[in-house]
């Protein structure tokens, strides 16, 4: 029965077969499964009991099992194979994959729940070009399905019906839409909650149904014929499979969290000096100044690949570096790849034989706007060799980030060739390797410091080399700022949780102080707050008028105050693979209504947010998920989950809510991250009777030592809640790795929403004073390691 039961599965989802490929026979062999079919072979190989790998090898050709992006080891022996008279049926106690011998089918179950099956799987047409890849992997797809990924693109989030070029290209000045970014993944998620990742680094497409023939088409021009089917048991559990998978973030240094002064660019270093000094003064908190390609040039073309201070305009960057150092301010410099034939690194480059070359082997040199150029080849040891050399010159002299500009790469003919293959079959993977050289540097070089590495372009899986990508050149535009929480919101699906944009917008001369400070405000609650545009308006605060530089220094202070809510949102996407920007459909995955929007999100598990993205704005919709009732951030005043509210927008913040039942840990405004720490903080807790049981959390590190949950050198701070009719009870504790210093800390706890004033207050049993403020009440407790702390609140 359990058997016909599993083939009606199969069969009510699987609407077409390849009739010209014959099942012949199979083999395990490593708790892989080897079928031989007519015309090749099939390798089935598990990661887990929620991954597995599928690998067709058509005859004729060599198995590559080389993959630029899966880093997990293969689970050992998870899986199991029953045989009948016409199935094979590979499965473990999650994913299943039964193989239909004739006619051949594939399919893929989850806890016997179909997920995907292959249409006619491999085929390979003609020979192939750009528009009409050669070789293509087909799917069938059931006709309700949402799809999501492709990398960073501006469709709407739904992205089913787009044929999608993977080709990493900028999109220069771009508004409410772009079809192809700087960001081209070869990963398709599902609202059926499970993903397929298609492990090729050539150039390609993604068609997403746009026949409306309910078929999903990997199509590309050479490479693995591999795809990996991840499922999950949620939203979260899928995004955390699939980073297991691919790698997950390193820990970012906490600087990182902090406010960016940057745009392009600073051209001097008095110019730098003062305008650090001009924060300061302003008592603007600021971690790092961004230093764009006036570093190495005084002009814009002709001078890129110097990779050295112009010392006219830079005459003492050591000195520099050191006093932005001991004002708690770090340098970050953008590179580049292209070594311009007008550089002083060029004949070095060349006689060094570190660029890419012709088919005769020698430099390939093409115009692009900055001038004749080269391109390093990041894939030949001597290139990154040679390139790492210069990046650990300047950490040796101080810098403390880097800002990879240019790596799709921008411009890259299809005629030169790596050491890893032709321009078309690793463009895709190229910011991704730099990335990778530039991470495996400072574990070989400077193995005590978390790198700052900040690219335009990468592929699946960068986020294992601690890349933070942002999402390129946008128009300083409403239609710009619209288009980036989608932008944020699919990326961080996809592993890459801290896509951010350039905050007011970067392209065009569009002076607005009105959208400057709807993203600004929208910036405190995305991944990292760096205002970034062309020097015709500036974006940096300080140099705003009064009344813009008051309400976004409000703004900025605001994210220093939630410094410790947003590190453990990091540490959580480094620990569990978690977005910190998410969907509202991860609280709601069955909600139809959900799967194509994203004008409001989860700002991790508590927030939610809805940004402004038009002008003259003043009231808007918000619907408030139906797992929890939610709390005005800045009024308290409480909204029925479930129920969708038109609220009032003001000028001074866009629209934040809080989670009934959340934990939210704040500290006071401090001038930079070196200032850091929990000695005193506030901690929020949002009461709710609908919440009659919750927790949180409070990750506490250095800030700097990379691994430092590893090494075991941090501390948790664990919040529980248990609400009855007349009693709130909360325990607070903290767990200390062994190579931690943990010291006592004063905790102002303030529950919120109390409508009447509480009869007594206890801790630990004893009676304690406390205050009332309108309907918040304010308790005073000292949090000392390895002793729990409960509170009682009589009602």
């Amino acid at each position: 029965m359990k058997k016909i039961f599993l083939f009606f599965l199969i069969s009510s989802f699987s609407f077409a077969q390849n009739a010209n490929r014959k099942f012949e026979s199979y083999k395990v062999v490593q708790n892989t499964l080897e079928i031989k079919t007519s015309d090749g072979q099939y390798f089935i190989k598990p990661y887990s009991d929620k991954i597995v790998e599928t690998t067709f090898l058509p005859s004729g050709e060599k198995l590559n099992s080389n993959s630029h992006a899966v880093v997990l080891t293969p689970a050992k022996s998870v899986f199991k194979i029953k045989q009948s008279e016409n199935e094979l049926v590979f499965s473990s106690n999650g994913i299943t994959v039964s193989v239909v011998k004739s006619p051949f089918q594939i399919s893929y179950l989850y806890k016997n729940k179909p997920l995907i099956s292959e249409k006619n799987g491999y085929v390979k047409r003609g020979n192939g070009s750009k528009e009409q890849p050669k070789e293509t992997l087909e799917f069938n797809l059931e006709t309700s399905e949402a799809l999501y990924g492709a990398g960073a693109r501006a469709l709407g989030m739904n992205r089913r019906g787009n044929r999608l070029e993977l080709y990493n290209q900028a999109d220069y000045g771009y508004g409410t839409h772009s079809k192809k970014m700087n960001f081209s993944i070869p990963l398709v998620m599902s609202s059926k909650i499970y993903a397929v990742h298609f492990d090729n680094g050539a150039i390609g497409w993604l068609d997403l149904d746009s026949k409306k023939d309910n078929t999903l088409v990997y199509e590309t021009i050479s490479g693995r014929k591999t795809y990996q089917v991840i499922a999950g048991d949620s939203w979260t559990d899928l995004t955390s499979n699939y980073t297991s998978l691919t790698g997950r973030q390193p820990l970012i240094p906490r600087w990182v969290l902090g406010n960016f002064s940057s745009r392009f660019g600073y051209h001097t270093q008095d110019e730098v000096t003062k305008t650090i000094d001009k924060y300061i003064k302003d008592e603007i908190p600021v971690d790092a100044i961004i230093l764009d390609l006036y570093w190495f040039g005084k002009t814009v073309t002709g001078t890129m690949g110097n990779l050295d201070w112009d010392k006219d305009n830079f005459s003492d960057p050591k000195k520099m570096i050191s006093d932005l150092n001991s004002k708690g301010v770090k340098t970050v410099l953008i590179t580049e790849p292209f070594i311009l034939t007008t550089s002083s690194k060029w004949q070095d480059a060349v006689d060094k034989k570190v660029l890419a070359t012709d088919d005769a082997g020698n430099p390939f040199k093409y115009d692009f706007f900055f001038g004749n150029t080269g391109l390093v080849d990041v894939f030949k040891p001597e290139g990154k060799d040679w390139f790492w050399g210069i990046y650990k010159g300047l950490i040796n002299q101080g810098v403390g980030g880097w800002w990879g500009d240019l790596g799709e790469p921008e411009v890259f003919p299809s005629a030169s060739f790596t050491a890893q293959g032709k321009a078309d079959e690793v463009h895709n993977i190229y910011g991704h390797t730099w990335a990778k050289m530039i991470h495996e540097g400072y574990k070989k070089d400077f193995p005590n410091v978390r790198p700052f590495i900040l690219m335009r372009a990468g592929y699946s899986g960068s986020q294992s080399y601690g890349m933070i990508p942002w999402s390129g050149d946008v128009g300083r535009s409403w239609e710009g700022l619209q288009s980036q929480p989608e932008i944020a919101q699919q990326m961080g699906m996809q592993g890459m949780a801290f896509m951010h944009s350039d905050l007011g917008g970067f392209a065009g001369d569009y002076f607005d102080n009105e959208l400057y400070v709807r993203w600004l405000q929208y910036g405190v609650f995305q991944p990292v707050y760096r205002p970034h545009a062309q020097e015709e308006v500036p974006s940096e605060p300080v140099y705003k008028d009064i009344v813009t530089k008051a309400k976004v220094k409000k703004q900025i202070e605001l994210r220093y105050q939630m410094l410790p809510y947003n590190y453990t949102l990091a540490f959580e996407n480094n620990n569990k693979g978690l977005p910190l920007m998410r969907p509202l459909f991860f609280d709601e995955p069955t909600n139809e209504k959900l799967l194509n929007s994203c004008s409001s999100y989860l700002w991790g598990n508590d927030f939610l947010v809805t940004p402004i993205t038009k002008s003259g704005v003043t009231s808007t919709t918000v619907y408030f998920p139906k797992n929890s009732n939610w709390y005005d951030f800045y009024n308290g005043s409480k909204h029925e989950g479930g129920v969708t509210e038109n609220v009032a927008v003001s000028a001074d913040n866009i629209p934040v809510f809080v989670r009934g039942g959340a934990f939210i840990p704040m500290i006071k405004t401090i001038q930079n991250t070196t200032k850091y720490s929990l000695a005193n903080f506030d901690l929020h807790f949002y009461f709710d009777e609908k919440a009659t049981s919750s927790t949180g959390k409070l990750y506490n590190d250095d800030g700097l030592i990379p691994n430092a949950f590893e090494k075991e050198a941090y501390e948790i701070l664990n919040f529980s809640s248990n609400v009855t009719a007349k009693t709130i009870t909360l325990k607070m504790n903290t767990v200390v790795g062994k190579s931690f210093t943990s010291a006592d800390k004063n905790v102002t706890l303030l529950v919120h929403s109390i409508n009447t004033k509480p009869t007594k207050v206890t801790i630990n049993g004893a009676n304690v004073d406390f205050k009332t403020n309108a309907n918040t009440l304010e308790i005073p407790v000292v949090l000392k390691k390895g002793l729990d702390n409960e509170i009682k609140i009589q009602l």
